[in-house]
């Protein structure tokens, strides 16, 4: 386990996609934090009500940008008309969404966080025993 934690912050625009409707820009950050180091957090603005988050495996994302990826609340996958985009999609009980994303805002960011983990190396940067006390009931009796 490794205590030297860095969190990476990026801000992106991506476009919400509704049929028969212009697309709508959602400001969006994009997060990569050590102390979860096989995710990404994708901060969704949602006007005054806040910020939606979706986590999701790095794997995912990476693997987004080359093909499609994902089968379940997320998929990712390049798009079809425009070779510098991709598709991402969520899945939830309340509803479902179609964003646009620059590919490459999404492979530079990928790239950063690769500086600081890189894939294959994310157990060193796990604390199990923490994990397990957050997974464990205090009170077993």
């Amino acid at each position: 386990m490794r205590n030297d934690h860095v969190t990476l912050r990026s801000t992106a625009v991506f476009d919400l996609l509704a049929p028969r409707t212009p697309a709508v820009p959602v400001k969006v950050e994009l997060r990569y934090d050590t102390r979860d180091p096989y995710a990404v957090v994708a901060a969704f603005r949602t006007g005054r009500a806040g910020w939606v988050e979706w986590v999701y495996a790095r794997d995912l994302l990476a693997d987004g940008l080359l093909a499609d990826a994902g089968d379940g609340d997320v998929r990712i996958r390049p798009s079809v008309e425009d070779p510098e985009a991709v598709l991402i999609e969520l899945n939830s009980p309340s509803g479902h969404a179609m964003f646009e994303a620059s590919a490459q805002e999404l492979a530079d960011f990928l790239d950063r966080t690769y500086d600081v983990v890189l894939p294959g190396n994310e157990h060193q940067w796990v604390d199990v025993d923490d994990a397990l006390t957050h997974l464990i009931p205090h009170d077993l009796a």
